[in-house]
């Protein structure tokens, strides 16, 4: 792996993902946090402050009662230091490695990081966002946060080389895949069953002015069933869809509770799976296991089986393993883990370079 025992120093690996609330109290403050972001509510600052403390005041209480569910705060925190120290060990053929974990909206976030990272003093530094498919929604929005944070951090001279997205990624879509299989085994050959991929949702005019976020997890699910067809002499169905909508606007369809009950309807049984999630949080143990897992029950779907999330899987954290060192490769700059853009020229969104 170290290529030629090639001295690579230390290495500073930064992982990027949402964050949630620790606990009951966070709750508001990481809502508003978040609809604060000019990624994910694009209006001047004023009034998107206004906003954000609008929806925070509002939607607290059930996020609250949610977040109950889960023992009172997300589990977010945990799960990420877990997948940042197994990739850490597995990254320790490589030379003197360090993962360091930046929230986009919930501690620790980018400046804490950039701090103890800037303690560190790497000779170099890799960013990797635990979000699979690129959207200026969350990485973008995180690496700009990352940007400032190591302005003021003092890392601005310290080479640094960008994973923007992996939703090819060998050991990401074989932990999928894996995953799959075992379901569908699992859910027998007696009833007709479907593989429902689902994605967190986005609103369509963000894709419309060249966000690749849906190119992207298209890309995704299509690796995923090449490798299932592989495997199965039989077709499989399935379908892509999108969770978590918010807000009056269009966003992508079709949504994962309009294909519950058209499963419900067919007779056909679900295996659900969180193809842009990679660790479990909110949106899979609550939205797809308690919420979705009801209005299956209410709809007659026949079998519900829920794939879990990616988390510390083998093959999914030598994948990521992969991508860190096919960056440390590359001198500097940004480009997803296959070593240049992979996104057509009309997602003007993307930020790669062509390859």
């Amino acid at each position: 792996m170290n290529e030629g025992g090639k001295n690579r120093g230390r290495v500073a690996v930064v992982l990027f993902n949402l964050g949630g609330p620790n606990d009951q109290e966070a709750v508001e403050p990481f809502l508003f946090n978040l609809f604060n972001d000019p990624a994910i509510i694009r209006v001047p600052g004023l009034v998107r402050r206004f906003i954000a403390t609008l929806i925070s005041k509002r939607r607290g209480p059930l996020a609250r009662a949610n977040y109950a569910l889960m023992g009172g705060g997300s589990p977010i925190l945990g799960l990420t230091e877990k997948q940042a120290r197994a990739l850490e060990n597995t990254l320790s053929t490589v030379g003197e490695v360090k993962t360091f974990i930046a929230m986009r909206y919930w501690h620790p976030m980018s400046l804490e990081t950039a701090k103890a990272v800037q303690a560190f003093a790497p000779d170099r530094i890799v960013l990797l966002p635990l979000y699979p498919q690129f959207s200026t929604t969350t990485t973008g929005s995180s690496f700009k946060a990352w940007s400032k944070a190591a302005q003021k951090a003092g890392l601005a001279k310290i080479p640094v080389t960008t994973v923007c997205c992996y939703p090819r990624n060998a050991g990401f879509i074989g932990a999928h895949a894996e995953a799959v299989a075992a379901a569908l085994d699992k859910a027998g050959t007696d009833r007709p069953i479907r593989v429902l991929f689902s994605a967190h949702g986005l609103p369509e005019s963000i894709v419309k002015a060249g966000d690749p976020y849906q190119w992207q997890v298209e890309s995704t699910v299509d690796t995923v069933m090449k490798r299932i067809r592989d495997r199965y002499e039989k077709t499989v169905d399935w379908r892509l869809c999108y969770q978590s909508r918010v807000g009056p606007m269009k966003w992508l369809q079709p949504s994962t509770d309009a294909e519950i009950r058209r499963a419900g309807e067919e007779g056909t049984g679900l295996i659900v799976v969180p193809i842009a999630f990679v660790s479990e949080h909110v949106e899979t143990l609550v939205e797809l296991d308690i919420e979705y897992k009801k209005l299956a029950d209410e709809h007659g779907v026949p079998v519900y089986l829920r794939v879990p999330a990616l988390d510390t899987a083998d093959a999914f954290i030598a994948g990521l393993a992969e991508a860190v060192e096919r960056a440390l490769e590359r001198e500097g700059g940004i480009a997803s883990d296959e070593g240049g853009r992979i996104c057509p020229g009309a997602f003007t969104g993307c930020p790669c370079r062509a390859a």
